[in-house]
């Protein structure tokens, strides 16, 4: 089988699980090879995500894994079968990796949590709040990697999944761009914030209590909690978390936040006030 050269986050994701799977039934590699009459290099090509499995190989690793989470097998099937070539593909070779892989596992999420402190989440900004984003990073993009990635980010908005954000004030003062981008960029927050799907929450900056929960973050929900993904931008690029110990610290970080941030009709109304002083 030919190796995959750049396995995706979703493909490595699925890798990983079935490398869980067999460390939790005290299973070394070479001994699920064996039960599965391949050979070591295999398993590890799947665990690594270098390689695909069928569905009828995963269902036999589960009977061997002795793993009885039922709904956890479908989902990994689901993710082992899936053939989908999503509208992100276009951009393959165009932009970094770490662009595609986040497309990907927003078109799969059941739900998606941003909390955001310095810039506004990518999928709630204007054309203009994106092309000043990029156009200030180091080193320097070229007017074509600019168009590429602001053309990506307004692609990613249209997927209409259930979105809750908490935004602190921070975010909404800072002009990215000059006052004209920074009043477009809070009206579409207004205008989005109306959407079914869209649940914004403002965090001003007198309220109490949010010291101990101001991070960053995108929560990508799955299809089973075990499953979850977050999203952190880091010195060194986009970093995928999935350990369950630093999830359920994300999970506890999204509702803390929450707990201190205004309600979605009292967050429109500062988000408004703002607007009127551009």
């Amino acid at each position: 089988m030919v190796l995959r050269r750049e396995p995706t986050a979703r493909q490595r994701r699925l890798g990983l699980e079935l490398r869980r799977l067999r460390e939790a039934a005290g299973l070394t590699a070479t001994q699920a090879a064996a039960l599965l009459g391949a050979n070591r290099v295999q398993i590890t090509h799947i665990e690594s995500g270098l390689t695909g499995v069928s569905e009828q190989r995963l269902r036999r690793l589960k009977s061997h894994y002795a793993c009885t989470d039922e709904d956890l097998i479908e989902a990994l099937t689901s993710m082992a079968t899936d053939r989908t070539r999503g509208w992100w593909e276009e951009y393959r070779g165009l932009l970094p990796t770490p662009f595609l892989d986040l497309s990907e596992l927003e078109h799969h999420a059941t739900f998606l949590r941003d909390v955001a402190i310095l810039y506004v989440p990518g999928r709630l900004q204007t054309g203009d709040y994106a092309r000043a984003v990029f156009s200030s990073r180091l080193p320097r993009l070229t007017e074509e990697e600019i168009d590429l990635r602001v053309q990506h980010r307004l692609a990613r908005q249209e997927l209409a999944v259930p979105h809750d954000v908490v935004i602190h004030e921070a975010a909404l003062r800072i002009r990215v761009g000059d006052r004209k981008v920074a009043r477009g960029q809070l009206e579409k927050l207004l205008e989005r914030s109306e959407a079914d799907h869209v649940t914004l929450r403002v965090v001003p900056f007198d309220l109490d209590g949010f010291g101990k929960a101001s991070s960053t973050m995108t929560y990508a929900g799955g299809p089973m909690p075990r499953l979850d993904t977050v999203v952190r931008d880091a010195p060194h690029g986009v970093v995928f978390i999935d350990a369950e110990a630093q999830l359920s610290t994300y999970r506890t970080n999204f509702r803390m936040v929450t707990a201190v941030s205004l309600e979605p009709a009292r967050s429109r109304t500062f988000i408004h006030e703002l607007a009127k002083e551009l």
